[in-house]
């Protein structure tokens, strides 16, 4: 019997067979049916690794038939299972209270396992495909049901970034639940958050020019990789910090930077409160002003002018940056 996965991802107890494989190149898929089959509560939950019964097949049968006094049913997880496991199968009787799951990666159509599976009525097998666009969005707003502004652009801001890698994907929305615990997400926080890794590299570069370090800015330029496709997402990352930047000035009331800084909203990162100290020092509003009339120039002419080198005319802009904070 063949199931669907996404049937099955509702419930995993829609499978009325004791034997199922899982097989499939949905690395990510897999590991979350294997929490669901650890999640049943009052059985007792049994690892292997396929080399490890072939290698001592007692010990698997010994196990499978080992009735325990605390719980009456026995779950068995096969890792890494391929044709050679067919052997075992074969010896495999009344499993009354007891299921065996067995986890593959992608099995060939001639593969012996998934062909036994396939027909074999007592046997149950779950194809656990690539995720695309839509399976990873089903997953996005069922995972984040109830947070506020989570609109088109910032649904594809967060597929765009997992690559339509399911572990990614789960990755990335426990650092969404983590970090907006008010269930309210701005677009701002979102491109730091989950780009905050990936882009450290450029990060330095805009921070070292925002401070003025020249020799650190020229090194930087020199070993930073600047992706040609990525130079609006770059602008942006300059001109989120010149407009907090700004935000810092305008509100000046009178109280110390470090607590203007520290009661920000949203919330500075605790490791970025140096270098935005350093620069907060740097620059006025007028310096902010001109450089950001000048970003937003560069931006245009990136969207609308294919004959420039667009990533020679950002490095000036930094160098320029660089140059502003020192004047």
């Amino acid at each position: 019997m063949q199931y669907k996965s996404y049937l099955i991802e509702d419930d995993i107890n829609k499978i009325n067979e004791n034997i199922i494989l899982f097989y499939g190149e949905n690395i990510g898929l897999q590991s979350e049916f294997r929490d669901k089959i650890k999640k049943e509560k009052n059985i007792e939950i049994i690892s292997f690794n396929q080399h490890e019964i072939l290698g001592n097949t007692n010990v698997f049968f010994n196990e499978i038939n080992n009735i325990s006094l605390f719980v009456s049913r026995k779950y068995f997880i096969i890792n890494m299972c391929n044709d050679k496991f067919i052997e075992v199968l074969k010896q495999i009787k009344n499993l009354d209270n007891q299921k065996v799951f067995l986890f593959a990666d992608a099995l060939e159509k001639k593969s012996k396992l998934r062909n036994l599976f396939e027909k074999t009525k007592s046997y149950a097998s779950i194809p656990c495909y690539t995720d695309n666009e839509l399976t990873i969005k089903k997953i996005l707003m069922n995972k984040l049901k109830g947070f506020k502004n989570l609109t088109n652009f910032n649904i594809n801001i967060i597929v765009e970034n997992s690559n339509l890698d399911r572990i990614k994907l789960n990755n990335e929305i426990e650092k969404i639940i983590t970090y907006f615990q008010d269930k309210r997400i701005t677009t701002k926080e979102l491109l730091t958050l989950l780009n905050e890794k990936v882009n450290d590299n450029f990060n330095n570069l805009r921070d070292a020019s925002l401070i003025g370090n020249k020799n650190n800015t020229n090194k930087l330029l020199t070993e930073t990789i600047i992706e040609t496709e990525k130079n609006i997402f770059y602008l942006n990352v300059l001109n989120q910090r010149l407009n907090t930047l700004s935000e810092l000035n305008n509100h000046d009331n009178g109280e110390n930077l470090e607590k203007r800084i520290d009661e920000y909203r949203p919330p500075i990162f605790w490791k970025d409160k140096p270098n935005l100290i350093a620069q907060a020092k740097k620059w006025n509003r007028v310096k902010i002003k001109s450089i950001l009339a000048k970003s937003y120039s560069l931006e245009k002419k990136i969207k609308t002018d294919s004959n420039v080198n667009h990533k020679i005319l950002l490095k000036k802009l930094i160098i320029e940056i660089c140059d502003t904070a020192n004047s």
